[in-house]
């Protein structure tokens, strides 16, 4: 192969990418431009709310005790060197609203509610029922997808914030009922360290943008997906790759804004 074929095939390949990532920007501009909708039909995005929601707590809480346990036995095992134990809550509570909470809680959520949502749709566009509201002058993004959407926007920050409150719980029960902290210092240092904006504030803003950036993942790769088995299993799949590495590299610009040193 010569070098000018080369140059050629990288320059269909860029080429195909840049209108691929156009798409996806146009698609996710026709979202958000949908939401009044989602608004107006309030019992479609109620319903998706239960179903992205609710069906994930499990997962969720259980997740978020087994994290606080780690963190609690860690957390101990580090601070009691420098005789600091007594600030195992304040450590469990900003790792938890910080970064483990809305970080651990958007993976999940690509795993368990973005493959669903991908497959839901993909199934929806191989039986034509994404045609057929076409058809019939209904717009599926306005009908489908932006009560999908608005629900995700809002089940990531819910989700997060029981994801940090069962750890904190799970840091709780191994620190003060498993080790003996005191339950005293253990919360008071934790009310005294832990800022409602710099800390909780900041970590709602992180889930915020994961359910975004998680949920837009998964509609689009279910809306642009082949209508065939195999392009909704491959759909599925990138959903979880994409909404996974979003996630984490979301997480660092969005710290780095947030808590980099000022000057």
């Amino acid at each position: 192969m010569s070098a000018s074929d080369m140059l050629a095939r990288l320059g269909v390949w860029a080429l195909g990418r840049l209108r691929a990532l156009g798409r996806s920007a146009f698609f996710l501009g026709e979202l958000f431009a949908s939401l009044p909708s989602a608004v107006r039909r309030l019992y479609l995005t109620i319903a998706q709310l239960h179903a992205i929601g609710n069906l994930s707590l499990i997962i969720i809480a259980a997740s978020g005790l087994a994290v606080g346990f780690v963190l609690a036995l860690q957390g101990y095992y580090t601070l009691s060197r420098y005789g600091a134990a007594e600030s195992l809550g304040l450590v469990v509570a900003l790792s938890l609203v910080r970064e483990l909470g809305p970080v651990v809680t958007g993976l999940l959520f690509a795993g368990r509610a973005g493959t669903s949502l991908t497959a839901e749709i993909g199934l929806m566009k191989a039986g034509e029922q994404l045609a057929a509201m076409e058809m019939m002058a209904v717009d599926p993004k306005k009908r489908v997808l932006a009560p999908r959407f608005l629900a995700g926007i809002i089940a990531m920050p819910l989700l997060a914030a029981m994801f940090s409150a069962v750890g904190i719980l799970g840091g709780y029960v191994v620190g003060v009922l498993m080790i003996g902290i005191d339950p005293g210092a253990f919360w008071s240092q934790m009310q005294n360290g832990v800022d409602a904006w710099d800390d909780v504030g900041n970590g709602v803003v992180k889930s915020i943008v994961f359910g975004i950036a998680c949920t837009f993942v998964a509609l689009y790769q279910g809306y642009e997906t082949q209508a065939t088995p195999e392009g909704v299993a491959q759909a599925t799949t990138r959903t979880v790759v994409v909404s996974s590495l979003a996630v984490l590299g979301l997480d660092f610009v969005l710290t780095a804004l947030m808590f980099s040193a000022p000057g």
